[in-house]
């Protein structure tokens, strides 16, 4: 499996709209500061069909040092972003599940 990054979908969503990169690209961005912006206010993002964005707290634990691994650390609670994939998405992900099943 590969990877897909900003400039992959920024050039198949201009091959597939007749938009240009730059356009694209600005909406891309635009869409981007949005979403960020609203999770750094711990509100919650939903798209439909294809998922939900969360801010979670995730609770602190103990970890290791790899330099000092006799040593135990605190790791502090922190704030992370969950996703929650929508009906599509999930339909998406179960055939694929199949089909890497039926691979290995």
């Amino acid at each position: 499996m590969g990877h897909v990054t900003r400039r992959d979908l920024i050039a198949r969503v201009s091959d597939e709209t007749g938009f240009s990169h730059q356009e694209v690209g600005q909406v891309l961005q635009k869409l981007l500061d949005c979403l960020k912006e609203s999770l750094g206010k711990g509100e919650t993002v939903e798209l439909r069909r294809f998922g939900i964005f969360q801010v979670q707290m995730r609770k602190a634990r103990k970890g290791r040092n790899p330099k000092q691994p006799e040593t135990d650390i605190i790791i502090p609670p922190r704030p992370v972003v969950k996703f929650k994939p929508g009906k599509e998405v999930r339909e998406l992900l179960a055939k694929l599940g199949d089909r890497l099943t039926q691979e290995g």
